[in-house]
């Protein structure tokens, strides 16, 4: 599929069929995600695979967002391997997994795989639901399945405004 493609067709699911994903089709998913860029290369993403009933179901107690994948990608970011910028305020952790998470719902995309963003629940919540490390702090949780019969992008998907108004040249 062509980039401009993936980007512009891509929309948030919120309704998926029983189909799971190939094997093929996570893998290529996650290595999306194992080689998106990080401050310093430090890699601090974590990516846990939820798609077992019971993991599923965990997913269900902490968010109603779910809409029916079977399969959810929970990002989350070591917060002890992330690097610190000068001034000291602020580091790269929410950054990084923002751009592996970004980088896995195209790969999606272009595998053929719907996907919704989902940052509609608690992070502590979440991390303590799974057992993660203390080190660990929950981004988001990735969607991931086959859209179902009648299901599509909101009426606005396509409205976007001018360049005009998000850029400026300096």
């Amino acid at each position: 599929m062509d980039f401009t493609e993936v980007i512009t067709d891509r929309y948030s699911c919120k309704k998926y069929s029983d189909k799971q994903i190939s094997q093929e089709q996570l893998d290529a998913i996650l290595e999306a995600g194992r080689v998106a860029p990080t401050a310093k290369n430090l890699q601090e993403q974590r990516i846990y695979v939820a798609q077992t009933p019971e993991a599923l179901a965990k997913i269900d107690e902490l968010t109603p967002c779910r809409y029916g994948a079977p399969t959810v990608l929970v990002v989350a970011f070591n917060k002890k391997q992330v690097f610190v910028y000068p001034g000291e305020t602020r580091d790269s952790g929410i950054e990084d997994a923002s751009i592996v998470a970004t980088h896995m719902l195209l790969a999606a995309k272009n595998a053929g795989v719907d996907s919704c963003w989902v940052n509609f629940f608690n992070p502590e919540k979440a991390a303590r639901a799974f057992e993660l490390p203390e080190d660990e702090e929950v981004l988001m949780f990735l969607d991931l399945g086959f859209a179902a019969e009648g299901a599509g992008p909101l009426d606005n998907h396509a409205k976007r405004k001018d360049r005009s108004e998000t850029v400026t040249f300096l």
